[in-house]
């Protein structure tokens, strides 16, 4: 019998390379299907370790199956990853068991002609693990070339990500940063201030033998060391949010206070407008949009569980007009973007992303920044933030608005926001986060005020 989480795991790459989902929703249906909490977090590990290491994997495939990686067929791909994955990642799995399970996972998946190729490339690649054909690390950090084979074959980015981050941070910048990516990501929290202070939530979770330690920079994370707070009551009671801690620095732009009208227009899936609405607390008026549907229930949803019931949510696109006739005195635009600062919690995003998507990517957020200026009141405020590590999403973004918009300023990060620690500030005064640096996703901010 094929172990349920193998089976799991590659019905997720499937879904994930069919294009029928991403990686995170493809992870949540198949853990609804599986019943045991350890083959959930093993097919979440094999799932997610085959497209952090899908560049490598597909070259020590190539290699021994003698076919170029399109001359495969789909699903026989799939299998050799998952196989190939857990034989160099996962070695305290027994290699005969992966084998075996890959074998007669090509057989259930119809594929039987081909599960003698199958049996003999991922045997091979167990037998040269310790010797696999990936380039090697240039003994000359400026021979290009040799550069970019090693950070996107060994290192398993796309090539062209590599070459822009080589030619904008050098070698050793790039190559910490990949390095990066290729971690997995620690569960995180915030302590959701509408229920309790984050020493009573660390009590409370110490209670449910839950470890965790303050997060470097934003005052409300915790990073989870040991045990499962998902699993107690804490989540279902809106002690916590699972946030990021570059995530959570993002609300702190926003400076809100009682008795203030804040708008968040990019909303979903909510975290951020709950600890806005815990520092309104909550006097004033939060109105939180999305776009699509879906997003609108889960950000009504995220906001019920975290006890924020007083904000207003409102489904609208921000790439036409906001449908508000009265000023507000904070608007907040966390924009859709390409999310390539997140690929050490998203890595299916590197290969479903190409450079050709960052114009139009721009072009859009310029939209919605100039649609959200025309919300904001005379002195207020105005928060542009993304989850990209791409100057065209950022400071490119920055520029071209305050050249459109000549009614606002931009604040520096720190005087606009005395919580923000400095250190996450860089030297033009926009909040950035970057990996090599503060070991946290790439995240940007800025602010800007409309004169009075």
């Amino acid at each position: 019998m094929i172990a349920p989480a193998r089976v799991a795991a590659y019905e997720i790459l499937r879904a994930v390379s069919a294009g029928r989902a991403d990686l995170p929703a493809a992870v949540a249906f198949a853990r609804d299907e599986l019943e045991d909490d350890r083959d959930q977090a093993l097919a979440a590990e094999i799932a997610t370790g085959v497209q952090r290491w899908r560049a490598a994997l597909d070259r020590v495939i190539v290699e021994f199956a003698r076919h170029p990686i399109d001359r495969l067929d789909g699903e026989v791909v799939e299998i050799l990853r998952l196989g190939a994955y857990q034989l160099l990642h996962l070695t305290r799995v027994p290699a005969s068991a992966v084998v075996n399970d890959a074998v007669d996972l090509t057989k259930r998946a119809g594929k039987r002609s081909a599960a003698g190729f199958v049996n003999a490339v991922l045997r091979a690649i167990s037998r040269r693990r310790n010797t696999l054909p990936l380039p090697p690390k240039p003994q000359i950090a400026t021979d290009r070339a040799a550069a970019l084979d090693y950070l996107s074959v060994t290192l398993s980015h796309p090539r062209w990500l590599a070459a822009r981050w080589y030619d904008r941070l050098g070698f050793d910048r790039t190559e910490a940063w990949l390095r990066f990516n290729n971690t997995p990501a620690p569960l995180t929290l915030r302590a959701n201030r509408l229920v309790l202070d984050t020493p009573e939530l660390v009590a409370r979770l110490e209670a449910e033998d839950v470890e965790v330690c303050a997060g470097r920079f934003a005052p409300d994370a915790l990073i989870v060391a040991s045990g499962h707070p998902l699993r107690g009551r804490g989540r279902d009671e809106g002690w916590f949010l699972v946030q990021d801690e570059a995530s959570q620095l993002v609300a702190l732009l926003a400076s809100a206070r009682p008795g203030v009208r804040v708008l968040d227009t990019c909303a979903a899936p909510g975290g951020k407008t709950a600890a806005i609405a815990a520092a309104m607390n909550p006097a004033g008026l939060l109105i939180a949009c999305d776009v699509r549907r879906r997003r609108v229930e889960l950000l009504r949803r995220t906001l019920v569980t975290a006890r924020a019931l007083d904000v207003r949510i409102v489904q609208s696109d921000l790439l036409q007009p906001l449908p508000f006739s009265q000023p507000f005195d904070s608007v907040i635009v966390d924009a859709p973007c390409s999310g390539l600062g997140t690929l050490r919690r998203d890595p299916d995003i590197r290969w479903r992303r190409q450079e050709s998507d960052l114009p139009a990517l721009a072009a859009s957020e310029r939209v919605m920044l100039r649609h959200a200026a025309d919300a904001v009141a005379p002195g207020g405020r105005l928060i542009y933030a993304t989850c990209s590590s791409e100057p065209e999403e950022n400071d490119a973004i920055v520029t071209a608005f305050l050249a459109e918009s000549p009614g606002f300023v931009r604040l520096d990060a720190r005087d606009a926001a005395p919580q923000l620690p400095c250190a996450v500030v860089d030297d033009q005064g926009f909040l950035r986060t970057e990996p090599h640096l503060h070991g946290l996703e790439a995240f940007f901010g800025a602010v800007f005020q409309r004169q009075a």
